[in-house]
């Protein structure tokens, strides 16, 4: 048998550089550590494994509102010092804590709008919410209407019930669902008739009816961002993480859970 030391040196050179590319992602694999809106929840049953799959890094999630002054809202676990490489926040709450120094000003990366919807308790008809004047029905003739403590909640109660003529009447039923707790599982338990939530969030909530989204003369698309922290200690798999996210196939997967993607340079 005649050996080709040519091609084996080739063979030998090519799986040493195999063996060092695995090595090197073993030992590059890290915990990424992120703070997260629940709007993105749904999506990241999914593109939270993806991700792990493509870089060896393994993501250590804390969910919260982007508003509120709940334990679990994002501002306190910021505050508090919870460990964070990344945050995903609405961006206006994202743009404050920029001022404060808690995250690079240059990373701040526009992922997804999300809009506002309805949903209501399974054997429930489901209200018309098509036009506003069926909107102001649907929450007058509700007997309890649920919303968070996060944006969409802070909207529903400055803005919406006061256009709607209704912010006196709501009082009496409205009810605030504090920390990561979404608005659909207190539907789904039972402590609300209908709820008013991120519509990402509500369809990740399979025991509730999804009604549909606010109409669009009282809808609100809040812009949800990304920042790397000021003090990650996994910079590069945070990028990375945020660089995932922008792909085609993140975009199907938002899309699909209720958000709208918004494409690179918008």
């Amino acid at each position: 048998m005649v050996i080709n030391i040519a091609k084996l040196r080739r063979a030998t050179v090519s799986a040493a550089l195999c063996t060092a590319s695995l090595l090197s992602n073993a030992v590059h694999a890290a915990d990424v550590h992120v703070l997260a809106t629940g709007a993105l929840s749904a999506a990241f049953r999914e593109l939270g494994p993806g991700y792990e799959r493509q870089t060896g890094n393994h993501l250590v999630i804390s969910w919260g509102p982007s508003y509120g002054t709940s334990a679990d809202a994002l501002p306190m676990r910021i505050k508090n010092g919870e460990a964070m490489d990344v945050c995903f926040m609405i961006r206006p709450a994202l743009d404050e804590q920029i001022r404060q120094g808690k995250f690079l000003p240059d990373t701040r990366t526009d992922l997804v709008a999300s809009r506002i919807g309805v949903a209501v308790q399974v054997g429930m008809p489901k209200p018309d919410v098509s036009t506003v004047e069926a909107l102001r029905s649907a929450l007058l003739a509700a007997k309890s209407v649920a919303f968070s403590e996060g944006a969409s909640g802070t909207y529903i109660t400055e803005t919406l019930f006061p256009k709607l003529g209704i912010a006196h009447q709501m009082k009496a039923r409205s009810i605030q669902i504090k920390g990561k707790e979404l608005v659909g599982t207190a539907i789904e338990r039972g402590d609300a008739e209908l709820g008013l939530q991120q519509i990402s969030e509500l369809r990740a909530i399979q025991g509730i009816q999804y009604v549909g989204a606010l109409p669009q003369e009282v809808q609100k698309a809040s812009v949800i961002s990304a920042a790397l922290s000021t003090n990650a200690q996994e910079q590069e798999g945070a990028a990375a993480l945020i660089s995932y996210l922008r792909t085609p196939t993140a975009s199907a997967v938002f899309e699909k859970t209720g958000l709208d993607p918004i494409k690179p340079g918008k």
